[in-house]
């Protein structure tokens, strides 16, 4: 076996920093999508459609464990 082995590019793994702040972005626009899909259920569209902004409010009550899980994906430990 030789002193230097050589690392495929494929398998060097990103900074943390970089994982940290994709894995941020990620979260901020899964509550950012969850705070528009609240705010025009309960303002705008019940107006209209009482079954649509109860959907959108399901789909609002969905994303926030959704956005943890993602956060937390790749947490190294």
């Amino acid at each position: 076996m030789s002193r230097y082995q050589r690392i495929a590019s494929g398998t060097v793994r990103k900074s943390q920093s970089e994982r940290l702040r994709r894995r941020q972005r990620w979260y901020l626009t899964l509550m950012g999508a969850c705070l528009v899909l609240i705010l025009l259920a309960w303002n705008l569209v019940r107006l209209w459609s009482t079954t649509a902004a109860v959907t959108m409010s399901v789909i609002a009550a969905v994303l926030p464990p959704i956005a943890v899980v993602i956060a937390n994906w790749d947490e190294d430990h």
